[in-house]
């Protein structure tokens, strides 16, 4: 697993936009989340867009959503030919056309070598792929985002894997990273509140309810990078490698 990107929508400190790489023992790579970003750190870390199977999209701003017009049309011209399944929220399906039809004129309706088969899935709701041996379900987020957003729970293989998304704290937060492996939850401000965002004093407060066996911290401001030494769990980077124990980096 590659964090490939761990930024907020703005670059802060540098970072990439929302973007975690999956690679099981077998089958297709996974994607949580392709912000504008996703298609340049994957390259960057030699990690072939054409591998990816599967996208799991958290919410549908920017940064965690609009690299998938990039994904798309870099699958068409490179001659992908494996289909690519989409995860998403209710609106999914509309926002991915219009945001095509708004980057690149037209886009939507070539005829490619591959299908893109968008699968909506509202709070509450979960699905698999079983051909894949993956199992996702969906919790509500408390985050605007002109559709509804997502926190996840990704089992892939023997591993639970649970994203936050963007989110203020609320207590499904707690059922979402209930009994997980690894839990990546944003941590976007220190001492100023945002609203749909979670500050680090919400983690702080709520410690305890979190029982993931490992916590990273994703989408930091900046100042939360100012004051890394001092976050209650280890605050992700660019290009981190978690390993299939989910216990060391590099």
């Amino acid at each position: 697993m590659t964090i490939a990107g761990s930024g907020d929508a703005f670059g802060s400190g540098g970072r990439f936009q929302a973007c975690t790489h999956i690679a099981p023992s077998h089958g297709p790579a996974i994607l949580v989340d392709c912000g504008t970003t996703s298609l340049t750190a994957l390259r960057g870390l030699d990690l072939d867009p054409n591998l990816v199977g599967l996208v799991a999209v958290t919410h549908l701003h920017g940064d965690h959503f609009a690299g998938l017009p990039f994904l798309l049309l870099d699958g068409q011209f490179r001659r992908r030919t494996a289909d690519l399944r989409v995860i998403g929220p209710p609106g999914t399906r509309r926002r991915l056309t219009e945001a095509m039809e708004v980057l690149f004129p037209g886009s939507t309706a070539v005829t490619r070598r591959f299908q893109v088969l968008v699968e909506e899935i509202a709070p509450g709701g979960s699905t698999a792929v079983p051909e894949e041996g993956i199992g996702l379900s969906a919790h509500l987020a408390d985050h605007a985002a002109g559709a509804p957003a997502l926190s996840l729970r990704l089992a892939v293989e023997d591993r639970v894997l649970a994203f936050s998304g963007d989110t203020t704290w609320t207590p499904e937060l707690a059922a979402v990273a209930a009994g997980s492996d690894l839990f990546v939850c944003e941590a976007y401000t220190w001492g100023r509140r945002v609203p749909g965002h979670l500050d680090v004093a919400d983690l702080v407060d709520n410690r305890g309810a979190l029982t993931a066996g490992r916590v990273i911290l994703t989408h930091p401001s900046p100042e939360v990078l100012e004051k890394e030494e001092l976050l209650p769990y280890q605050l992700a980077e660019d290009g981190m490698v978690i390993d299939p124990a989910f216990g060391t980096t590099r």
